[in-house]
């Protein structure tokens, strides 16, 4: 049996193991309901953005400072700390047995959102979000095949699952749908160096989470 890491696959790879489609969707008001933030929600994603943009200016930024400097602080303010919703880091995933290619894939998640109210198909804990980071000089599709996917693992037990990709400038988010074949949506990317798309990425936080 071929064993294949994950980390190593293409977008390529991930159709043809997978089966997933690619679509495109414009707008996130279509999924979500995005609230106006609050004055101290808003200054807080600007404080995020200035803190970040201190250390990009000086030198690229490595993927655990990413993590701690942006992805974590959003989450936070976006509610993900909070209960039912739990978070879990560098999880192991349950190796998918691709039979027809006698392949199995291996890997780990990078950040997982659960929700520990609600439980899916299997009985085990709802999915709400998985989030793939990488250092702030690699572009934010690279972290997509990981997290299809972390993703395609999911879909067994329930119908949807959100993802997100980033390198702490850019957010990347991807709506993951159960079905034959399983499909992502493409969302418009955020940046967080822009104030109205910071506001905008901290929006859609916030409705991903109260979702879950």
């Amino acid at each position: 049996m071929t064993i294949l890491q994950s980390k190593n696959l293409s977008i390529g790879d991930i159709h043809r193991l997978f089966n997933y489609q690619r679509q495109y969707n414009e707008s996130f008001q279509s999924l979500l309901a995005l609230e106006p933030l609050t004055e101290f929600e808003r200054q807080e994603i600007l404080q995020i953005r200035t803190d970040f943009d201190n250390y990009i200016i000086e030198s690229k930024v490595l993927e655990g400072l990413v993590k701690a400097l942006t992805v974590f602080p959003i989450m936070r303010l976006a509610g993900f700390y909070r209960s039912p919703i739990k978070i879990a880091l560098e999880e192991n995933i349950q190796d998918i047995v691709i039979e027809d290619e006698d392949t199995k894939v291996t890997g780990r998640l990078d950040i997982l959102a659960v929700n520990k109210a609600k439980l899916n198909a299997a009985k085990s804990y709802f999915w709400v979000l998985v989030v793939e980071s990488k250092n702030s000089g690699i572009d934010v599709f690279e972290g997509l095949p990981q997290l299809l996917t972390y993703a395609y693992d999911c879909l067994k037990n329930q119908e949807s699952v959100w993802g997100l990709t980033t390198n702490g400038r850019e957010y990347q988010f991807v709506y993951i749908q159960q079905g034959n074949p399983p499909t992502y949506q493409l969302m418009p990317s955020l940046n967080l160096i822009e104030s109205q798309k910071a506001v905008e990425l901290l929006q859609v936080l916030k409705a991903i989470c109260e979702l879950g």
